[in-house]
């Protein structure tokens, strides 16, 4: 991250691995213009629950392939489990949304991959607001 670079906690929640829920909690989120990133933790892996991913591309306006690919190739050097994420990301309504593993350690590094680039991604983002 750039120095100097700090995120404040808007809003905070926890909903069932059910599509249709997450998908409408992304959606009013994202809508409310108060929220410049919005961050998912698990339902990004292989089992049946797992349905982070199609939710969120359900409700995005574009994707942003890029980040979750960084995330997957850096975090694969310390586990073969990294390429098992289908973590996405992209915006809605000048909110940049990105999904993130379920394990706390797999969060951490795969902010490490992407909080360098996400002051530059937001600032890109806001034009969404302004157009």
């Amino acid at each position: 991250m750039m120095d100097g670079e700090t995120f404040e906690l808007g809003l905070r929640g926890i909903v069932p691995d059910e599509r249709d829920q997450i998908a409408r909690r992304l959606s009013e989120w994202c809508d409310s213009e108060e929220l410049d990133l919005l961050l998912t933790t698990g339902g990004t892996g292989l089992g049946p629950r797992d349905v982070t991913p199609e939710a969120t591309r359900q409700v995005l306006d574009v994707e942003a392939p890029g980040i979750a690919e960084a995330m997957r190739a850096q975090t694969l050097a310390s586990t073969p489990l990294a390429m098992l994420s289908r973590s996405t990301s992209g915006v809605r309504s000048g909110c940049l949304i990105v999904n993130l593993p379920g394990s706390p350690k797999a969060v951490r590094e795969c902010l490490g991959v992407a909080l360098p680039a996400l002051p530059h991604a937001l600032e890109m983002v806001k034009g969404w607001r302004t157009h």
